[in-house]
């Protein structure tokens, strides 16, 4: 695995990237996140026979921060095709996590032959979430505290072993750094007024079967819990549902060997074919 900064859609971001080969996968992170969230991942897929890259979203980890870039999920999902164009890649697995499906939904939308594939993992972005969980959310992305970075990792994982003294403080060092507290207040404020206004759960249920569309859940997510992947699988026809025991909102980083085999089997069409332990399936 390498990682060195890019130029996308004007702004600096940082990718990583593992593989060879014209089978492109990029992975988005989601909101407070960043690219180092897929490291447990990367190298699986890769061996797998994937070139997969995983960026830093505008706002986040080492990319640039401040006021400058729209946090919109229109603005992301620009950027996202962006870095697809400088990668050279002009079809490309899509995997996105939280806003980062819900992101990467909307480039399916509006550039449908540039999806081989769309995996979401815990997405929003399908139907509206309201003006309760709206500000709710907002407030969450708002504050990065050392006491609330803790809460925030202890809620996206299931396991708070995984949670450790030296991921807390890079997490707490980078989402304090130089021009986060501007983005932060930026993506807030979209959260609390606008996200609703780009859901695409419809949108995308009317692209049909252009292109393959994988559900992963976490059963333990409790910020965004099955129900909501239940009913994004019900409305997206064709769509496959993958629930993941023991995982909450990271289920990715938490069971990366049985995330990647999820992942893998769906695009090569023999996902069922073997049972994988601790996951149910539907669809």
């Amino acid at each position: 695995m390498i990682q060195y900064p890019l130029g996308a859609a004007g702004t600096l971001t940082r990718v990583l990237e593992a593989g060879r080969g014209d089978k492109t996968m990029l992975l988005v992170h989601g909101v407070g996140a960043r690219a180092d969230r897929w490291r447990r991942n990367l190298e699986g897929l890769a061996d797998a026979g994937y070139h997969v890259f995983a960026v830093d979203l505008p706002g986040h980890g080492l990319a640039e921060k401040g006021y400058r870039f729209d946090h919109s999920v229109p603005n992301y999902a620009a950027f996202a095709r962006a870095v697809l164009d400088e990668v050279g890649a002009d079809q490309a697995v899509l995997v996105g996590t939280s806003l980062g499906g819900h992101i990467l939904a909307t480039v399916a939308c509006e550039t449908p032959e540039r999806v081989a594939a769309l995996v979401m993992v815990g997405t929003l972005g399908m139907a509206p979430i309201g003006p309760e969980a709206r500000e709710r959310t907002a407030g969450l992305i708002g504050d990065a505290s050392p006491e609330m970075v803790d809460r925030k990792l202890r809620t996206v994982l299931h396991d708070d072993s995984l949670v450790t003294a030296e991921m807390h403080r890079e997490e707490v060092r980078i989402n304090n750094s130089p021009g986060a507290a501007e983005a932060f207040e930026g993506i807030s404020d979209y959260f609390a007024n606008r996200i609703d206004d780009d859901v695409v759960g419809e949108r995308l249920a009317a692209l049909g079967d252009r292109f393959p569309v994988l559900l992963v859940w976490g059963r333990e997510d409790l910020g965004f819990p099955l129900s909501m992947g239940e009913a994004a699988h019900e409305m997206l026809a064709g769509s496959r549902l993958a629930i993941m025991d023991n995982a909450a909102h990271g289920p990715y980083f938490e069971r990366p060997a049985t995330f990647n085999a999820i992942v893998t089997q769906f695009l090569s069409g023999r996902l069922g074919d073997e049972p994988l332990e601790g996951v149910e399936l539907r669809g």
